[in-house]
Protein backbone atom coordinates (compact mmCIF):
# COMPACT_ATOMS: atom_id res chain seq x y z
CA UNK A 1 0.00 0.00 0.00
CA UNK A 2 1.22 3.34 -0.69
CA UNK A 3 2.10 5.59 1.68
CA UNK A 4 -0.53 8.04 0.26
CA UNK A 5 -3.63 5.55 0.24
CA UNK A 6 -2.47 4.30 3.58
CA UNK A 7 -2.75 8.02 5.00
CA UNK A 8 -6.13 8.76 3.60
CA UNK A 9 -6.98 4.94 4.90
CA UNK A 10 -6.18 5.97 8.79
CA UNK A 11 -8.08 9.48 8.17
CA UNK A 12 -11.34 7.83 7.41
CA UNK A 13 -11.19 5.41 10.41
CA UNK A 14 -9.89 8.21 12.71
CA UNK A 15 -13.23 10.02 11.46
CA UNK A 16 -14.99 7.22 12.21
CA UNK A 17 -14.01 6.97 15.70
CA UNK A 18 -15.76 8.04 18.42
CA UNK A 19 -12.93 10.18 20.04
CA UNK A 20 -12.30 11.90 16.76
CA UNK A 21 -15.80 12.53 16.08
CA UNK A 22 -15.89 14.07 19.74
CA UNK A 23 -12.63 16.18 18.49
CA UNK A 24 -14.40 17.49 15.21
CA UNK A 25 -15.13 20.87 15.30
CA UNK A 26 -16.52 23.28 12.51
CA UNK A 27 -13.84 26.51 13.70
CA UNK A 28 -16.23 28.02 15.56
CA UNK A 29 -16.25 29.18 18.89
CA UNK A 30 -19.69 28.06 20.54
CA UNK A 31 -20.82 30.64 23.70
CA UNK A 32 -22.06 29.04 26.67
CA UNK A 33 -23.51 31.65 29.05
CA UNK A 34 -23.74 30.00 33.22
CA UNK A 35 -26.06 31.35 35.69
CA UNK A 36 -25.78 30.56 39.27
CA UNK A 37 -28.14 30.76 42.39
CA UNK A 38 -25.01 31.95 45.02
CA UNK A 39 -23.02 34.71 45.95
CA UNK A 40 -19.70 35.29 44.09
CA UNK A 41 -17.62 34.95 47.02
CA UNK A 42 -19.14 31.26 47.99
CA UNK A 43 -15.95 29.01 47.36
CA UNK A 44 -18.30 26.82 46.21
CA UNK A 45 -19.13 28.50 43.33
CA UNK A 46 -15.51 27.56 42.12
CA UNK A 47 -15.83 23.94 42.58
CA UNK A 48 -19.06 23.72 40.54
CA UNK A 49 -17.66 25.66 37.92
CA UNK A 50 -14.40 23.76 37.58
CA UNK A 51 -16.22 20.59 37.37
CA UNK A 52 -18.48 21.82 34.93
CA UNK A 53 -15.08 22.70 32.37
CA UNK A 54 -12.84 19.84 33.15
CA UNK A 55 -16.77 17.74 32.51
CA UNK A 56 -16.82 19.42 29.03
CA UNK A 57 -13.12 19.29 28.41
CA UNK A 58 -13.63 15.81 28.63
CA UNK A 59 -16.52 15.74 25.93
CA UNK A 60 -14.04 17.98 23.71
CA UNK A 61 -14.80 21.38 24.60
CA UNK A 62 -11.71 23.13 25.63
CA UNK A 63 -12.43 27.25 26.80
CA UNK A 64 -10.26 29.26 24.74
CA UNK A 65 -10.18 26.56 22.08
CA UNK A 66 -13.51 26.11 21.16
CA UNK A 67 -16.17 27.58 23.60
CA UNK A 68 -16.57 30.55 25.58
CA UNK A 69 -18.10 30.32 29.17
CA UNK A 70 -19.38 33.51 30.71
CA UNK A 71 -20.54 33.23 34.05
CA UNK A 72 -22.85 35.29 36.72
CA UNK A 73 -23.85 34.77 40.15
CA UNK A 74 -27.37 35.04 41.26
CA UNK A 75 -27.13 34.84 44.71
CA UNK A 76 -29.22 38.80 45.31
CA UNK A 77 -32.88 38.05 44.41
CA UNK A 78 -32.71 41.97 43.36
CA UNK A 79 -30.02 41.57 40.90
CA UNK A 80 -31.44 37.88 39.36
CA UNK A 81 -33.52 39.35 36.46
CA UNK A 82 -30.58 41.68 35.55
CA UNK A 83 -27.66 39.18 35.50
CA UNK A 84 -30.28 37.02 33.24
CA UNK A 85 -30.71 39.76 30.98
CA UNK A 86 -27.08 39.99 30.50
CA UNK A 87 -26.30 36.90 29.63
CA UNK A 88 -29.37 36.51 27.73
CA UNK A 89 -28.16 39.64 25.74
CA UNK A 90 -24.83 37.92 24.82
CA UNK A 91 -26.54 35.74 22.46
CA UNK A 92 -25.05 31.95 23.84
CA UNK A 93 -25.52 29.00 21.78
CA UNK A 94 -26.72 27.30 25.43
CA UNK A 95 -27.25 28.48 29.31
CA UNK A 96 -26.42 26.41 32.03
CA UNK A 97 -28.69 27.17 35.39
CA UNK A 98 -28.03 25.88 38.62
CA UNK A 99 -31.26 27.05 40.80
CA UNK A 100 -35.12 27.15 40.35
CA UNK A 101 -35.17 30.73 41.10
CA UNK A 102 -32.38 31.95 38.71
CA UNK A 103 -33.46 29.30 35.81
CA UNK A 104 -36.94 31.47 36.48
CA UNK A 105 -35.51 34.44 35.61
CA UNK A 106 -33.85 33.44 32.69
CA UNK A 107 -37.10 31.73 31.67
CA UNK A 108 -38.59 34.96 31.71
CA UNK A 109 -35.89 36.33 29.74
CA UNK A 110 -35.29 33.72 26.63
CA UNK A 111 -37.63 31.22 25.30
CA UNK A 112 -35.97 30.54 22.40
CA UNK A 113 -31.77 29.92 23.64
CA UNK A 114 -31.55 26.24 25.33
CA UNK A 115 -31.36 25.91 28.76
CA UNK A 116 -30.03 23.08 30.86
CA UNK A 117 -30.76 23.44 34.66
CA UNK A 118 -29.19 21.11 37.75
CA UNK A 119 -30.38 21.83 41.19
CA UNK A 120 -34.20 23.14 41.31
CA UNK A 121 -36.25 20.40 42.74
CA UNK A 122 -39.08 18.91 41.40
CA UNK A 123 -38.97 21.12 37.82
CA UNK A 124 -42.62 20.85 36.90
CA UNK A 125 -43.74 21.83 40.73
CA UNK A 126 -41.93 24.98 40.08
CA UNK A 127 -43.18 26.03 36.82
CA UNK A 128 -39.88 25.41 34.67
CA UNK A 129 -41.79 22.73 32.41
CA UNK A 130 -45.02 20.71 32.05
CA UNK A 131 -43.44 17.13 31.01
CA UNK A 132 -40.11 16.04 32.10
CA UNK A 133 -40.18 13.22 29.65
CA UNK A 134 -40.74 15.16 26.61
CA UNK A 135 -39.62 18.65 27.13
CA UNK A 136 -41.79 21.38 24.84
CA UNK A 137 -40.05 24.66 25.64
CA UNK A 138 -36.94 25.66 25.83
CA UNK A 139 -35.49 23.77 28.86
CA UNK A 140 -34.40 20.82 30.30
CA UNK A 141 -31.53 19.47 32.61
CA UNK A 142 -30.95 17.02 35.52
CA UNK A 143 -32.32 18.01 38.76
CA UNK A 144 -31.09 17.25 42.40
CA UNK A 145 -34.14 16.05 44.79
CA UNK A 146 -37.15 14.51 44.63
CA UNK A 147 -39.90 16.32 47.30
CA UNK A 148 -40.43 13.14 49.27
CA UNK A 149 -36.73 13.29 50.08
CA UNK A 150 -37.76 15.49 52.94
CA UNK A 151 -39.56 13.06 54.74
CA UNK A 152 -36.17 11.32 54.80
CA UNK A 153 -34.33 13.87 56.29
CA UNK A 154 -36.85 13.71 59.26
CA UNK A 155 -36.28 10.31 59.82
CA UNK A 156 -32.33 10.61 59.85
CA UNK A 157 -32.38 13.01 62.37
CA UNK A 158 -35.08 10.82 64.57
CA UNK A 159 -32.87 8.48 64.05
CA UNK A 160 -29.44 10.44 65.06
CA UNK A 161 -31.60 12.65 68.20
CA UNK A 162 -34.13 9.99 69.54
CA UNK A 163 -34.99 12.85 71.50
CA UNK A 164 -36.45 15.34 68.82
CA UNK A 165 -40.12 16.73 69.38
CA UNK A 166 -39.38 19.99 67.13
CA UNK A 167 -38.28 20.57 64.39
CA UNK A 168 -36.98 24.12 62.95
CA UNK A 169 -37.38 24.16 58.96
CA UNK A 170 -34.82 26.61 58.07
CA UNK A 171 -35.12 28.91 55.07
CA UNK A 172 -35.12 31.65 53.29
CA UNK A 173 -38.49 32.95 52.03
CA UNK A 174 -37.14 34.67 48.89
CA UNK A 175 -35.86 31.39 46.93
CA UNK A 176 -36.90 27.96 49.26
CA UNK A 177 -38.87 25.45 47.06
CA UNK A 178 -41.93 25.10 48.85
CA UNK A 179 -42.67 21.88 47.73
CA UNK A 180 -40.74 20.61 50.75
CA UNK A 181 -43.41 21.78 52.92
CA UNK A 182 -46.45 19.38 52.63
CA UNK A 183 -44.35 16.24 52.43
CA UNK A 184 -42.34 17.48 55.54
CA UNK A 185 -45.58 18.15 57.27
CA UNK A 186 -47.27 14.53 57.03
CA UNK A 187 -43.99 13.21 57.41
CA UNK A 188 -43.46 14.84 60.47
CA UNK A 189 -46.99 14.02 61.96
CA UNK A 190 -46.17 10.07 61.35
CA UNK A 191 -43.06 10.85 63.50
CA UNK A 192 -44.77 12.86 66.15
CA UNK A 193 -42.81 16.12 65.46
CA UNK A 194 -43.59 19.38 65.69
CA UNK A 195 -42.87 21.77 62.58
CA UNK A 196 -41.88 25.02 63.18
CA UNK A 197 -41.18 27.40 59.52
CA UNK A 198 -37.86 29.33 60.12
CA UNK A 199 -37.70 31.95 57.62
CA UNK A 200 -35.01 34.45 57.47
CA UNK A 201 -33.73 37.52 55.29
CA UNK A 202 -30.40 37.91 56.71
CA UNK A 203 -27.62 36.94 59.00
CA UNK A 204 -29.33 39.21 61.83
CA UNK A 205 -32.92 37.48 61.20
CA UNK A 206 -31.39 34.26 61.02
CA UNK A 207 -29.42 34.09 64.32
CA UNK A 208 -32.59 35.46 66.55
CA UNK A 209 -35.04 33.39 64.70
CA UNK A 210 -32.28 29.73 65.96
CA UNK A 211 -31.44 32.09 69.11
CA UNK A 212 -35.67 31.84 69.90
CA UNK A 213 -36.27 28.22 69.02
CA UNK A 214 -33.16 26.70 71.10
CA UNK A 215 -34.83 28.14 73.84
CA UNK A 216 -37.04 25.14 74.36
CA UNK A 217 -35.57 22.14 74.66
CA UNK A 218 -35.47 18.78 72.21
CA UNK A 219 -34.84 20.50 68.89
CA UNK A 220 -33.65 19.78 65.46
CA UNK A 221 -32.93 22.13 62.64
CA UNK A 222 -33.73 20.83 58.60
CA UNK A 223 -32.33 23.68 55.95
CA UNK A 224 -34.41 23.49 53.40
CA UNK A 225 -32.79 23.88 49.43
CA UNK A 226 -31.54 25.67 47.90
CA UNK A 227 -28.67 25.75 50.43
CA UNK A 228 -27.84 28.85 52.79
CA UNK A 229 -25.08 31.11 51.19
CA UNK A 230 -21.62 30.11 52.56
CA UNK A 231 -21.44 32.51 55.38
CA UNK A 232 -25.21 31.91 56.16
CA UNK A 233 -23.69 27.96 56.42
CA UNK A 234 -20.84 28.98 58.53
CA UNK A 235 -23.31 30.45 60.80
CA UNK A 236 -25.74 27.71 61.33
CA UNK A 237 -23.06 25.45 61.92
CA UNK A 238 -22.02 27.66 64.49
CA UNK A 239 -25.25 28.03 66.08
CA UNK A 240 -26.06 24.42 66.23
CA UNK A 241 -22.89 23.61 68.16
CA UNK A 242 -23.72 26.79 70.84
CA UNK A 243 -27.44 25.59 71.38
CA UNK A 244 -26.74 21.42 70.90
CA UNK A 245 -29.35 21.42 67.49
CA UNK A 246 -28.57 18.07 65.55
CA UNK A 247 -29.08 19.47 61.63
CA UNK A 248 -29.23 18.38 58.53
CA UNK A 249 -28.72 19.72 54.79
CA UNK A 250 -29.37 17.81 51.57
CA UNK A 251 -25.85 18.02 50.61
CA UNK A 252 -22.64 16.49 51.22
CA UNK A 253 -20.35 19.08 51.44
CA UNK A 254 -22.78 20.80 55.06
CA UNK A 255 -20.87 17.81 57.22
CA UNK A 256 -17.41 18.16 55.66
CA UNK A 257 -17.88 21.82 56.98
CA UNK A 258 -19.12 20.60 60.05
CA UNK A 259 -22.53 20.23 60.35
CA UNK A 260 -23.72 16.70 61.74
CA UNK A 261 -25.64 15.02 58.59
CA UNK A 262 -25.76 15.46 54.69
CA UNK A 263 -28.21 12.73 52.58
CA UNK A 264 -28.37 14.21 49.07
CA UNK A 265 -26.79 13.51 45.87
CA UNK A 266 -23.61 14.24 44.45
CA UNK A 267 -23.64 17.53 43.26
CA UNK A 268 -20.78 17.12 41.45
CA UNK A 269 -22.26 14.05 39.17
CA UNK A 270 -25.37 16.06 38.69
CA UNK A 271 -22.84 18.35 36.74
CA UNK A 272 -21.20 16.35 34.68
CA UNK A 273 -24.66 14.83 33.86
CA UNK A 274 -25.47 18.64 32.50
CA UNK A 275 -22.14 18.81 30.97
CA UNK A 276 -23.13 16.00 28.64
CA UNK A 277 -26.25 17.65 27.63
CA UNK A 278 -24.34 21.04 27.13
CA UNK A 279 -22.31 19.03 24.68
CA UNK A 280 -25.37 16.85 22.60
CA UNK A 281 -26.80 20.13 22.62
CA UNK A 282 -23.94 22.09 20.76
CA UNK A 283 -24.03 19.25 18.30
CA UNK A 284 -27.49 19.70 17.15
CA UNK A 285 -30.28 17.67 19.18
CA UNK A 286 -33.13 19.30 20.08
CA UNK A 287 -34.59 19.97 23.64
CA UNK A 288 -37.40 17.77 23.38
CA UNK A 289 -34.84 15.31 22.67
CA UNK A 290 -33.57 15.27 26.34
CA UNK A 291 -35.71 14.23 29.36
CA UNK A 292 -35.19 15.44 32.59
CA UNK A 293 -32.61 13.09 34.21
CA UNK A 294 -33.30 12.66 38.35
CA UNK A 295 -30.01 11.54 40.39
CA UNK A 296 -30.62 7.84 41.23
CA UNK A 297 -28.52 6.91 43.73
CA UNK A 298 -27.93 9.69 47.50
CA UNK A 299 -25.42 9.65 49.42
CA UNK A 300 -25.59 9.65 53.90
CA UNK A 301 -22.89 11.89 55.09
CA UNK A 302 -22.45 11.94 59.38
CA UNK A 303 -19.68 13.90 61.19
CA UNK A 304 -19.07 11.95 64.64
CA UNK A 305 -17.20 14.76 65.77
CA UNK A 306 -19.99 17.25 65.82
CA UNK A 307 -22.27 14.79 66.97
CA UNK A 308 -19.66 14.19 70.37
CA UNK A 309 -20.24 17.89 70.59
CA UNK A 310 -23.54 18.31 70.97
CA UNK A 311 -23.54 15.29 73.29
CA UNK A 312 -25.31 12.71 70.87
CA UNK A 313 -24.46 9.47 70.49
CA UNK A 314 -25.28 8.16 67.08
CA UNK A 315 -26.39 4.59 66.68
CA UNK A 316 -24.20 2.11 65.01
CA UNK A 317 -27.22 1.33 62.82
CA UNK A 318 -27.03 4.59 61.58
CA UNK A 319 -23.50 4.94 61.37
CA UNK A 320 -23.62 1.44 59.20
CA UNK A 321 -26.17 3.65 56.87
CA UNK A 322 -23.73 6.23 55.82
CA UNK A 323 -21.58 6.32 53.03
CA UNK A 324 -19.33 8.57 54.60
CA UNK A 325 -18.58 9.21 58.46
CA UNK A 326 -16.30 11.95 60.17
CA UNK A 327 -14.01 11.15 63.02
Amino acid sequence: MRRREFITLLGGAMAASPIAARAQQDGRIRRIGYLEGGEEADPRLQVRRDAMREALAQLGWIEGRNIRIDVRAAGDPDRRLAQADELVRLAPDVITVSGGPPAQALLQRTRTIPIVFTSVGDPVAVGLMKDIGRPEGNITGVTNLYQSIGGKWLELLKAAAPATTRVALVFAPASVNEQYFGVIDMAAEVLGLKVIRTSYGNAADLERAIDAFAAEPNGSLVLLPPPPSASNTDLIIGLALKHRLPSILGAKFYPAQGGLMGYGPDSLELIRTAASYIDRILRGTKISELPVQFPTKFELVINLKTARAIGLDIPPTLRALADEVIE
